[in-house]
């Protein structure tokens, strides 16, 4: 097979999306920094105890926030009609779609985000533990303690599904996300609602990337865990709150 002869039959493989399935899932866990949560204290208090100097730091702090500015149309990502609004945890929904990774994630670009969410704690602990420990692998020291509050939602959608697509495993690359955000890249001009896809950090696991903020439902506020890293890679988990 010459070169031209395979990137027409690149092109052509490149024109296939996934097949969609109906997702129908309660539970799924989503775990999130507890300093982000709803009910922490912000960080400003701690450094600005003046009442007027508290003001101005928040003033300035919702000036440069991207979730308040998506909620006032004032990101290019994602438009105000898209997000959610006087429902529990809302700001929690839209944080996710409003403040991406500068490098995006497996499924989204640095413009917009998504609502990665696993079937079950433990595949979320360990897409956690993955991200955090890379993290530390760049400064060579492996000792830290972050807490997590664990958010379950519940899914009823059609989302282009990963789980038995072998044309689509350059997605599920565990070195690179450059194929899958190509992929969500051409799911998004289509209008596709999410993925659901295996994990590439837990056997067995799944994984759901929902691309739409009112489609993530039923959200509420369940454990919060502990990651501790004592010098491995590896961190030690607890559960230290319910």
């Amino acid at each position: 097979m010459n070169a031209k002869t395979a990137l027409v039959r690149r092109q052509k493989n490149s024109s296939k999306l996934p097949l969609v399935s109906r997702i129908r899932a309660e539970e799924t866990s989503r775990l999130i920094p507890s300093k982000y949560s709803i009910g922490e204290d912000s960080v400003l208090t701690r450094i600005a105890n003046d009442n007027t100097l508290l003001a101005d730091a928040f003033d300035l702090d919702s000036a440069t926030n991207d979730r308040l500015l998506a909620e006032n149309q004032l990101l290019p990502g994602i438009g105000t009609h898209e997000l959610v609004f006087g429902i529990p945890y809302a700001s929690i929904i839209n944080a996710a779609f409003a403040h991406p990774h500068p490098l995006g994630n497996r499924f989204n670009g640095p413009d917009r985000g998504a609502w990665y969410a696993a079937g079950d704690v433990s595949t979320a602990q360990a897409e956690v533990a993955f991200h955090k420990s890379v993290q530390l692998a760049e400064i060579d020291r492996y000792y830290d303690e972050v807490t997590y509050d664990e958010y379950l939602a519940d899914f009823n959608a059609d989302f282009h599904d990963l789980r038995r697509a072998p044309a689509f495993k350059p997605c599920l690359d565990p070195e690179s996300y450059a194929e899958s955000q190509l992929l969500a890249e051409r799911l998004m001009t289509v209008g596709s609602l999410g993925v659901v896809y295996p994990s590439v950090r837990h056997a067995k696991g799944t994984c759901f990337a929902c691309f739409c903020p009112a489609l993530v439902t039923n959200v509420r506020k369940q454990f919060t865990f502990s990651f501790r890293w004592d010098g491995k890679p590896e961190p030690i988990i607890e559960k230290i709150r319910t």
